[in-house]
């Protein structure tokens, strides 16, 4: 990870309070996923503001937690159950590493096809499968959603298929509604349609009313709710509790923005996509957008309905310390709703709110010296490590501002066929032949978001005209010793080592110490290329830096022997 902000200083204050937790009667998948979250008091220390510091997903410190965090799951050596987890485990790692070659992710997605197999011959398991379902489809979209988009349709077809006939998802076997299962499956709803897979819209806005009508009506939410009816008024919920009041107002705006009933916050004025200039939209055409369409819903109850749990959240607080067993959960579901509520009222990105700040001290102390978070809970502590992470990087606000429907990483963005890819009136426009290298140079060099790094790559062929070779390789020199996006430098390490350039070899061996392990390995195998020494300097895929000095010495003398006055100013000065 590269850290490229600083802490700011900031003031918040803490007050504690009492606190309990009820557990539930009954075990099930919840009791390790953490996904089914059980009825939790309100516990804990409300949140206010004295004495802080200003935390940023990109700062050091967090980067800290994330890196130490990722590190635990790499060396997790204890037994994962269940499939659902095991994907958890790999989206937490892709969002961070974004690479789909590494173990964990290798095991999510086997695991995702396993589910979705599963739920095609109507065999998922009868405590977690609405859970599975939903991981899978987010884990998946995230990887590619145009390679796994028969597995993502499969699993669009299953969740519309268990929904009850009041708009609910819980289990099969019941028909009491359950607000943390309703969350998750929205959660890939609208997963789904961001990945362009065909919808039922009238049954997102079913479940929309089945939100409204369970919600307390002093504003909060319950686990498993008491359903009024249609037309009648709201009555009292058992058991509230803050984790379900997040989950029932992030619920209620996922699909409030599935239904696009604020606008098209899939491409607002930020494009959301590292190396594109902020001036350039990615269009590609939305393909569910006369079904949603057909759907005439007013946003004013929703937002009667957040006004009131933001009442509700008032006077309870929220938690920081206590005995709250599904605190991890709480945090993501936090994360997710403050993203939402932030979209759905049109305000700009806030990159170190009071409530991420809080939580990232929080995990600052409970994170154990294994660089997991380990604690006696309810849930695992893979799980409770993966939902730290996706709370610490902000997964669902990147999610929002990730362009909708596309092959790259992320399922979104750039499209597969980048070699066509050129600049058009501000739009990526997709008929530039491959050889044409400059404009998705251009595309290169901007800031932060997803880009296919396997696609852009394999597109770009270096011109045979010398003047113009030289200037691409310049650029793409320059771009993998100083990007600041990770892509950027991926894109320009394969490409340098494909061009068989011996001046690359400076760079590429500049590239051996970058912070992204892909980046590093990509600059091996060129050098290796390049210099048709296929067994390299015995340099492993993650190397310690004993070992990652000795591979940049080894191959500084390398060149040296075939460019004896070559200078390496980044140690020879």
């Amino acid at each position: 990870m590269i850290p490229r902000l600083c802490e700011k200083n900031a003031n918040a204050q803490v007050t504690q309070s009492a606190s309990s937790a009820k557990i539930p009667e009954k075990p099930g998948f919840h009791r390790r996923f953490g996904f089914a979250l059980v009825i939790t008091a309100w516990l804990g220390v409300l949140i206010s503001p004295v004495a802080s510091k200003a935390y940023t997903p990109e700062g050091p410190a967090v980067q800290k937690l994330v890196n130490a965090g990722i590190k635990y799951l790499e060396n997790y050596d204890k037994k994962i159950e269940f499939d659902g987890e095991r994907i958890l485990v790999a989206y937490a790692h892709f969002k961070v590493e974004h690479d789909d070659q590494a173990p964990l992710v290798r095991a999510g997605v086997a695991a995702a096809e396993k589910i979705a197999a599963l739920a095609s011959s109507g065999r998922l398991r009868e405590h977690g499968g609405n859970y599975d379902a939903a991981i899978a489809v987010i884990f998946l979209a995230s990887i590619n959603a145009e390679k796994y988009r028969s597995q993502l349709e499969t699993l669009q077809q299953y969740l519309f298929k268990v929904q009850k006939g009041n708009g609910t998802f819980t289990y099969n076997h019941e028909d009491q509604g359950d607000v943390s299962q309703t969350q998750y499956a929205l959660l890939a709803i609208w997963t789904l349609d961001r990945s362009g897979i065909a919808l039922d819209y009238a049954k997102v806005a079913k479940t929309i009313g089945w939100i409204l009508r369970v919600q307390d009506p002093t504003g909060g939410w319950p686990y498993r709710t008491v359903d009024p009816g249609v037309g009648k008024g709201l009555v009292s919920q058992k058991g509230l509790s803050s984790s379900m009041a997040l989950a029932g107002a992030s619920s209620v705006l996922i699909a409030g923005d599935a239904l696009r009933l604020w606008g098209d916050t899939s491409n607002d004025d930020d494009p959301g996509i590292t190396g594109l200039p902020k001036a350039i939209k990615i269009y590609k055409e939305d393909a569910n957008q006369g079904r949603r369409n057909r759907i005439k819903l007013s946003k004013e109850p929703i937002f009667r309905s957040i006004k009131g749990m933001e009442a509700w959240r008032s006077k309870n607080g929220f938690v920081k310390t206590g005995t709250l067993g599904w605190f991890y959960y709480y945090l993501y579901t936090m994360e997710r709703y403050e993203s939402f509520v932030e979209i759905a009222n049109g305000r700009p990105k806030d990159s170190s709110p009071a409530w991420y700040n809080q939580g990232v001290e929080e995990l600052m102390k409970r994170q154990d010296a294994s660089g997991g978070w380990v604690e006696q809970s309810y849930s695992q502590p893979h799980v409770k490590t993966s939902f730290a992470i996706l709370f610490l990087i902000r997964s669902t606000q990147k999610a929002i501002f990730t362009p909708a429907a596309g092959g790259s990483i992320g399922g979104y963005g750039i499209p597969d066929n980048a070699a066509k890819t050129k600049l058009v009136n501000g739009k990526a426009v997709e008929d530039r032949p491959a050889q044409a290298v400059s404009a998705m140079l251009d595309l290169l060099d901007g800031e932060d978001g997803e880009i296919d790094v396997r696609s852009m790559a394999e597109a770009m062929k270096l011109p045979n005209d010398p003047k113009a070779r030289s200037t691409q390789l310049d650029r793409l020199e320059r771009m993998v010793r100083g990007s600041r996006q990770w892509q950027a430098r991926r894109v320009a390490a394969i490409v340098l080592g494909k061009s068989g350039e011996m001046r690359s070899v400076p760079s590429l061996i500049y590239a051996l110490s970058d912070p992204d392990k892909s980046v590093r390995r990509y600059a091996r195998d060129g050098l290796r290329m390049i210099s048709r020494k296929f067994e390299g300097f015995e340099m492993s895929d993650d190397p310690d830096y004993a070992e990652l000095t000795k591979a940049q010495d080894s191959w500084r003398d390398w060149y040296r022997s075939m460019d004896p006055g070559y200078v390496f100013l980044d140690t020879d000065l």
